[in-house]
């Protein structure tokens, strides 16, 4: 199984690779610009795999540039406390 078919695993997985980041020392700048153009990659390239990456997908492609950096900063918000070694 995919990691995109399941929400919950799905924010194990970037839980995982934002606290990879930030112990390499990745600054939280960099993140959030990295967030904004994985998601830009993701709604042009990668089908949905289950209603919630199809709404922020539908979501995504109806913001404008400085929205789409909101929702980029509000992912990486809500996969903070996530990750496989919460």
């Amino acid at each position: 199984m995919s990691v995109l078919e399941n929400f919950e695993s799905w924010k194990d997985f970037l839980g995982d690779r934002l606290h990879q980041a930030q112990g390499q020392g990745m600054s939280q700048n960099a993140i959030n610009d990295l967030a904004f153009e994985i998601g830009g990659y993701l709604s042009k390239q990668v089908n949905a795999q289950n209603d919630q990456e199809a709404v922020l997908r539908d979501m995504w492609n109806a913001a404008s540039k400085e929205e789409q950096h909101a929702i980029a900063n509000i992912m990486v918000k809500l996969v903070q406390n996530e990750g496989t070694a919460k």
